[in-house]
């Protein structure tokens, strides 16, 4: 009976997983938002513990995933797509912890007002893939899958332009030149975070495209 169960595999164990990496990875989002929200008001943000919690649980969750796909024969959709869609989940949390630890260390006043657009944007696309790998579970359509993965690659094509709008801002300012490096890089973290989003949407479509 053991090996008849790891034959056919329990299938929803790798959808739970998948999805509890989805919402590790929108909570780190919605955290990150917080963080700037907080900034904005004057307020002393929280600190780094709540994001190094979101970035644990989702390294956990990559650890149960490779322990479901090592014991299980066959499995729901392709092995390599689950392990990639695996992957690229843990990468948002990581990518945003990361920028979080860069802002803390931050010399002098954070400029919150130019994140904020962003973040707004980080956390659209972390919305929408979390709706796609939701739907994974229920054999879902290609049409809904695109009209979600639009919306995605929509937050992500807007964060290019806000990020090259506050480079032109940025390299026409009063900054001196260690400031504008600083900057520079954590625009380009807080975009490379969207393409993470962006990253794991594709896998999704790559999915349901084999299945339709």
């Amino acid at each position: 009976m053991n090996f008849i169960n790891r034959l056919i595999g329990r299938n929803e164990v790798f959808f739970d997983l998948l999805e509890g990496g989805a919402d590790e990875a929108k909570v780190s989002v919605d955290l990150f938002v917080t963080f700037l929200r907080q900034m904005d008001v004057e307020k002393k943000p929280a600190g780094l513990d709540d994001f190094i919690q979101a970035r644990r649980k989702e390294k956990r969750i990559r650890h149960l995933m490779t322990e479901a796909l090592g014991r299980t024969f066959v499995t729901p959709m392709d092995r390599e797509d689950i392990e990639a869609l695996s992957v690229a989940l843990y990468r948002i949390p990581k990518q945003v912890e990361k920028i979080v630890e860069r802002l803390s260390i931050y010399p002098g006043d954070v400029p919150h007002r130019m994140f904020s657009r962003q973040a707004e944007l980080m956390s659209q696309a972390a919305a929408a893939l979390v709706f796609m790998v939701k739907q994974l579970r229920h054999g879902t359509t290609i049409e809904s899958i695109r009209e979600a993965n639009d919306r995605l690659q929509f937050a992500e094509a807007e964060a290019d332009k806000v990020m090259l709008d506050q480079l032109r801002e940025l390299y026409n300012g009063p900054c001196d030149a260690k400031e504008l490096v600083i900057l520079q890089k954590l625009f380009e973290m807080v975009e490379q975070a969207v393409d993470r989003c962006r990253n794991a949407g594709m896998i999704v479509v790559q999915v349901v495209l084999k299945q339709s």
